[in-house]
């Protein structure tokens, strides 16, 4: 049986696990992308910009899914150069460096998640490579 999510993170916990810091902005929106997605059905991806969200993606069976369901519904809704410096939220870690790769080409620029993937560095390093910011949580938002 699963139990009411209703803890907060705290900010003084979140660490930059990448090389580029998030800016100000960034921070703002990582922040307000992490409240939206505690809330999605699991497997969520919520991407935001400004204190505005823009694209959502739940309930699907790979990150990577619903990675792509959030982009589109951006794309489609606001256009893809809204995606510019947008940031991006998952419920829980990123299993592989896919969802990161495909985030950077549609520019979105910092990325917030829980971390604990045994595979967090490729993550990580896809984050370096694309000099794109990546906050860890360490709290997972998983709602079923």
């Amino acid at each position: 049986m699963q139990t009411v999510d209703c803890l907060l993170f705290n900010e003084v916990d979140l660490k930059c696990v990448t090389n580029r810091q998030p800016t100000e902005q960034e921070m703002k929106d990582l922040i307000f992308a992490l409240k939206l997605v505690k809330h999605a059905k699991s497997n969520g991806i919520a991407i935001a910009k400004n204190g505005q969200s823009l694209g959502f993606g739940t309930g699907q069976t790979a990150r990577i899914k619903s990675t792509n369901h959030a982009i589109q519904h951006a794309i489609q809704t606001f256009g893809e150069e809204k995606l510019q410096g947008a940031v991006m939220a998952s419920d829980a870690f990123f299993p592989f460096d896919d969802c990161i790769t495909y985030a950077q080409k549609v520019g979105i620029s910092a990325i917030i998640q829980p971390g604990g993937s045994i595979n967090d560095k490729f993550s990580i390093a896809a984050c370096d490579i694309h000099n794109m910011a990546m906050l860890i949580t360490g709290m997972r938002h998983f709602r079923h």
